[in-house]
């Protein structure tokens, strides 16, 4: 459903990414992992579109992005992509919010109608309906900004740190059942990144590691273990393949060692 071809972009002279190639299947979870500032976010961007690679390019669905307008216009149907820090209205209500989004997608309005509350619902946000967006709190928008993603069921969601931006614990839960809900389903394509692994071990088809712009590693949990060697937790599991010395480095600062 996804195809990232041998794309690569850099900031300025500094590179970001780097040949990255990745294929995520129809139906399938694919949780983005790394240290800060080695690319997810950019690889992101990318695959909805929002950057353009130097070299390389995205397929969505067999369509090439930016291929024709034509093209480019059909992905945009099927894709919903949300950073890590959305903008939200000033004065839309979130009702507002979530019918504009619904009808840019063109759901119906009887649909709408029936699926906005329950989103609210599920989020705790039913007594923000009918107010500000601007006037929820940080989480409060981080759960409206979920919300509007999830209305536009669309069946490919792109999706920086879906899990942070204040969360609370039951809006974690809460989005944490809806991946499960999908993948059982295998009828949402999703790839997002997100530095909490127990929660990517629990909704993921397979974990993406980015180092340094490129795939150091992408398998399931099972054939990430086989190559680090560990059958402990993600966390354990990511130490070894991406930053071994981080024991050593704790067991310096507490030792107070230079």
């Amino acid at each position: 459903m996804i195809e990232v071809v041998d794309v690569s972009h850099h900031y300025g002279v500094r590179p970001i990414l780097r040949h990255v190639n990745l294929t995520v299947g129809r139906g399938e979870i694919v949780a983005l992992m790394g240290p800060n500032g080695m690319g997810k976010t950019t690889l992101l961007a990318v695959a909805a579109g929002a950057l353009w690679p130097l070299s390389g390019y995205v397929q969505i669905d067999g369509k090439r992005r930016r291929g024709s307008p034509e093209e480019e216009l059909a992905i945009r149907r099927q894709v919903v992509y949300l950073p890590a820090d959305p903008w939200m209205p000033r004065v839309q209500t979130a009702r507002e919010w979530l019918l504009a989004i619904g009808r840019l997608y063109s759901i119906h309005d009887d649909r709408l109608m029936e699926h906005i509350p329950r989103l609210l619902e599920l989020f705790d946000l039913t007594p923000q309906t009918d107010q500000a967006a601007s006037s929820c709190s940080t989480g409060q928008r981080k759960k409206l900004a979920l919300a509007g993603a999830l209305v536009s069921e669309a069946p490919v969601m792109l999706l920086d740190e879906p899990f942070a931006g204040g969360m609370d614990p039951s809006g974690i839960l809460a989005l944490k059942r809806l991946f499960l809900h999908h993948r059982g389903l295998r009828d949402r394509t999703i790839l997002m990144a997100t530095p909490v692994p127990e929660l990517v071990e629990e909704v993921a088809d397979r974990v993406a590691i980015l180092r340094d712009g490129m795939i150091l590693a992408c398998d399931t949990m099972q054939g990430l273990r086989r190559l680090a060697g560990c059958d402990g937790p993600l966390d354990e599991v990511y130490e070894r393949l991406v930053s071994p010395r981080t024991a050593a480095r704790i067991e310096r600062y507490f030792e107070g060692k230079p």
